[in-house]
């Protein structure tokens, strides 16, 4: 029998074995960073300015933009709230209740709203148009008109430029259509030929 040393198999515990020694890796040097030359620099600069001039830009175009929204949404609304005074305003003109120094105070006030672009619509005569009118009863038919007219005016229609404040509610005539109806032709029956 042979004396030999037990293996161990690297265990450290037992102290022997083979014992791995490991090298250090060396760091790459990272390269040094190079400072950009004044040409750069100034072309670096020059973007951010004309980027920041965009903004400001853009800032200015988006608050006008507001600005002008909410002008136009203060005005409608004060002329909506003026609307039921109009509305008496035309009432006694048509009574012929505007006399002395309560005409003055009226033609002031409606002087005043057409400054602010004021216009009504809806008369008697004009072609009725559901964008802008409420129909609110067909008055029948009349040969005197071509297309769908407005007959009678219930409450007359504001607008602000394209802006409807107010529908006009009317009353509406159709044309007059013919009183004779329409011939229509028979249908032909098809039959093969046969040969």
């Amino acid at each position: 029998m042979t004396d030999r040393p037990e293996e161990t198999n690297g265990d450290p515990s037992t102290g022997s074995g083979t014992d791995e020694v490991v090298e250090p890796v060396e760091a790459t040097p990272e390269p040094e960073p190079v400072e950009p030359t004044l040409e750069q620099q100034l072309a670096e600069r020059t973007a951010d300015l004309q980027r920041i001039q965009a903004e400001y830009v853009n800032y200015k175009r988006r608050v006008e933009r507001d600005r002008t929204i909410s002008r136009t949404m203060g005005e409608a609304s004060v002329l909506r709230s003026l609307l039921t005074v109009l509305d008496d305003i035309g009432r006694a003109e048509e009574h012929g209740e505007l006399e002395g120094g309560f005409k003055a105070v009226a033609d002031s006030l409606q002087q005043a709203v057409k400054s602010h672009r004021l216009e009504t619509f809806g008369a008697p005569g004009e072609v009725f148009d559901p964008r802008l009118h409420e129909a609110l009863f067909h008055a029948g038919e009349s040969e005197d008109v071509v297309v769908t007219t407005i007959q009678s005016v219930v409450r007359t229609g504001y607008r602000v430029g394209d802006d409807v404040i107010r529908h006009a509610q009317v009353g509406v005539v159709d044309p007059a259509t013919s009183a004779e109806p329409e011939t229509v032709d028979e249908p032909v029956e098809y039959e093969p030929e046969t040969e």
